[in-house]
């Protein structure tokens, strides 16, 4: 083997193995990001991050630049990075385009689905009920949004899931500043019986049915996020 060989060799196996570095930091800050484990506001130091994860800043730098496109860290012109505010002035377009995906996927789950298709949502539907009920928002949130996913995977349209994919994501934070104070298991859960619901309507195929109900579903969600964001916290102190 030519010595020019070997080096190019040396090269990509260096460059794969960045790659997987800066994947692994990337999923890893992001799941941080979305579950509140790192705040709004706060810093996010690349050297710290490079030492923490025992690897060079570059595939360090290479998973904050991906998550500054996604909207979840900004990077300021000093060079340092903080995890982004969540955009409240805006969240009505947010919640726009999130109750027109959940109406859109699941019609199109009722008019293109296939029987394993629903296997998977309702496998997904009982990860959700095991999460509910257990009182594990993390897990709620979390199975919540797979079995969505699940749904617009039905449906067949890559670009709808992918955008889908991002709403839902993007609304863990505001999600997880809800109903830490706010969740309380009980039977019938409303959520649970919501989703049941949806399930039957797309293995009718019944894609008006479906519309309605995915609209109602969001409508709620949107509804207690309003009201949680409105609430009055302040303490009303005695002068």
């Amino acid at each position: 083997m030519a010595a020019s060989d070997t080096g190019q060799d040396a090269t990509e196996a260096t460059d794969r193995k960045r790659g997987v570095g800066a994947r692994m930091v990337y999923d890893i800050l992001r799941d941080e990001i979305l579950d509140l484990v790192l705040l709004p506001g706060e810093p996010v130091d690349e050297a710290g991050l490079a030492e923490r994860f025992a690897m060079s800043r570059t595939p360090v730098r290479e998973a904050l630049v991906r998550l500054a496109g996604e909207g979840l860290v900004t990077m300021l012109p000093n060079r340092s990075t903080v995890v982004a505010q969540i955009d409240f002035p805006n969240l009505y377009a947010f919640f726009d385009a999130l109750t027109l995906m959940y109406r859109v996927t699941t019609r199109l789950a009722a008019e293109f689905h296939e029987a394993g298709d629903l296997a998977l949502v309702e496998g997904r539907q009982a990860a959700f009920s095991k999460a509910v009920l257990a009182g594990d928002t993390a897990g709620m949130i979390t199975c919540n949004r797979d079995f969505h996913v699940a749904i617009a995977e039905a449906g067949r349209n890559s670009y709808y899931t992918q955008l889908f994919i991002r709403l839902l994501d993007e609304g863990r934070r505001i999600l997880r500043m809800y109903y830490y104070p706010n969740f309380e298991a009980r039977l019938p859960h409303p959520y649970i019986v919501e989703h049941e619901a949806i399930i039957a309507a797309i293995r009718a195929r019944d894609v008006t049915l479906c519309d309605s109900l995915a609209t109602e579903h969001a409508d709620k969600i949107v509804r207690q996020i309003q009201d949680m964001i409105a609430r009055d916290r302040r303490q009303h102190v005695p002068l």
